[in-house]
């Protein structure tokens, strides 16, 4: 008997980019919505030989460009396998290196800090439900959706008894293929 099997595919690298510059905090939710709604620069995605029956994806445009080029039937949106929303921690009105924002949002949290719109528990939470809804039909499937929601996707498969590679930070438009 053949296993069941899981991809995550990090959608197509965006054309927004990341900024160079120092930023303010308001400088920075700019960014973030202009992120969001960016054009992306599309590669071709290894299948790896598998007939993907179903294909979920975030509902963000970035994501549903990559799902359109590797899946050809239905494909189901999901706005739980969106990424985590960022939150800054502080608004600063100083301009500050991109890292640093970003390493301030990481600690706020991973500490459950009042500043952030989405909690750990809310991010595992809708995760799970998402994979709960995924994984009813006990099909192979694609997933596309971001980076940071993959590393927590990636644990919680394992946690079912999927196995599959490790990616500190996923690649553009690659598959990682679980099975169980």
């Amino acid at each position: 008997m053949k296993g069941l099997k899981v991809a995550l595919v990090r959608h197509f690298k965006v054309v927004r980019g990341y900024p160079n510059t120092l930023v303010t905090s308001a400088e920075l939710m700019k960014w973030v919505e202009e992120y969001d709604a960016s054009d992306v620069v599309e590669n071709e995605i290894d299948l790896c030989n598998i007939e993907w029956k179903r294909c979920f994806s975030s509902d963000l445009p970035r994501a549903e460009k990559t799902a359109r080029k590797a899946f050809q039937g239905s494909i189901v949106y999901l706005p739980e396998l969106r990424e985590i929303t960022l939150s800054p921690f502080v608004r600063w009105n100083i301009r500050i290196p991109l890292f640093v924002h970003l390493l301030f949002i990481r600690l706020a949290w991973l500490l459950n800090h009042r500043s952030q719109q989405e909690g750990k528990q809310a991010v595992f939470n809708r995760i799970n439900a998402a994979l709960d809804q995924i994984l009813l039909h006990d099909e192979d499937v694609l997933i596309v959706g971001h980076g940071g929601i993959m590393m927590f996707m990636r644990q919680e498969l394992l946690r079912r008894g999927f196995a599959g590679p490790k990616f500190r930070r996923a690649e553009n438009g690659k598959l990682y293929v679980f099975e169980k």
